[in-house]
């Protein structure tokens, strides 16, 4: 289970430049829109000290951290939705990734053109905001016109209820009102699944700022940017992608004096692969021995035998019992047998929901 994270944004807001920051790839970053035409594809791990802990304490042949796919999507304009730059590529491309990364680009600079002419956060995200509405809208009006007249008159209940979502996603839509913002119960969101609505991903802003404005610790765009995402409920992740491209041929002791020269203890770029990360609810259980120590992804409130099964089915269908202990309490006490000893290892069963930081043998039925 990964998680796929398109990261978004008009022309030359610096998209392209974290994209090569984050995964050490060499892409086409150049200061003119659409340098990037087909999705480039990385794939990252995702940062967790707990790795380095169990690694030391295990020695393995093999070390396996969890992992965040980002997709460097092509830059939107005004038109989108109706084909124009490039679109209808960048709308089919960003329908397949489960989360939106926005970069907002928050810095001023007269050596790169921005594609609207000056500076405006707000004004930015919401050219986007209603390119993705209109691409919506566009959607859910045809399958309105495909079975409403239908199910009203045959009166079927599930129809009904999919006109009855349906009209409501659309009210929104034409009030200017991103899908996510609306309050949908757990049917109404099952109900849309299929559709895989733009305005629907969950998303995260990244607002790209300037070195002077990292070592000053202040931006007033950046303020702007939290306000506006108070609306979607969403995180702001602070970044200067110019300084995130020059950490990326550090060693670790090295990152480490540059980002303290710096005033900042984290790197914008582990702090939002780890929010992209939890974005969608995804936690980490771990196994671990002397042939390798493995991070596995999981949703929150996966039960052991649904866990079990992300390792193997066969570990799902023959499912007897999970041999558990926390992290923290490993931690704590040094090795698996002080755990044993003070009667932190636990056997649970099927019903046990899984927790982040569980360390898990799964004993199954082989036959």
């Amino acid at each position: 289970m990964s998680l796929k994270a398109g990261i978004v944004g008009l022309p030359n807001v610096g998209k392209s430049t974290l994209f090569n920051s984050i995964t050490k790839k060499n892409i086409l970053a150049a200061n003119y829109p659409f340098a990037t035409i087909e999705p480039n594809v990385g794939v990252v791990t995702v940062p967790d000290e707990r790795l380095n802990f169990l690694n030391d304490l295990y020695c393995p042949k093999s070390l396996v951290p969890t992992i965040v796919e980002f997709f460097d999507i092509a830059g939107l304009v005004k038109g989108a939705s109706k084909g124009e730059g490039l679109g209808n590529k960048f709308l089919s491309h960003i329908r397949e990734v489960d989360a939106i990364v926005e970069v907002v680009r928050c810095f001023e600079d007269g050596n790169v053109i921005h594609v609207e002419n000056n500076v405006d956060p707000v004004r930015d995200i919401e050219i986007i905001d209603v390119e993705l509405i209109l691409a919506d809208l566009e959607i859910v009006e045809n399958r309105l016109g495909k079975i409403e007249k239908k199910v009203t008159m045959s009166k079927d209940k599930e129809g009904l209820k999919e006109v009855a979502v349906l009209k409501k996603v659309k009210e929104g839509l034409i009030n200017n009102e991103p899908s996510r913002r609306l309050s949908l119960s757990d049917d109404e969101l099952k109900i849309l699944k299929p559709f895989n609505l733009l305005t629907l991903k969950p998303i995260i802003y990244v607002a790209n700022i300037s070195e002077d404005d990292l070592l000053e610790q202040s931006n007033k765009y950046v303020e702007i940017v939290k306000e506006y995402a108070i609306k979607d409920s969403a995180e702001v992740i602070v970044i200067c992608a110019k300084v995130e491209s020059e950490l990326v041929d550090l060693d670790e002791d090295e990152k480490k004096v540059f980002l303290t020269d710096l005033g900042v203890c984290e790197s914008g770029l582990d702090k939002l692969i780890k929010s992209t990360y939890k974005l969608l609810g995804l936690e980490t259980f771990f196994t671990a021995g002397s042939d390798e120590v493995r991070a596995w992804t999981f949703k929150t409130g996966m039960k052991a035998p649904a866990c079990a099964g992300i390792i193997h089915t066969d570990f799902e269908k023959g499912f007897i019992k999970a041999e558990i202990m926390s992290y923290d309490d490993l931690k704590e006490l040094g090795t698996d047998k002080s755990v044993k000893e003070n009667g932190k290892m636990r056997l649970e069963g099927k019903d046990y929901l899984m927790k982040d930081g569980d360390i898990c043998y799964f004993r199954f039925n082989k036959s």
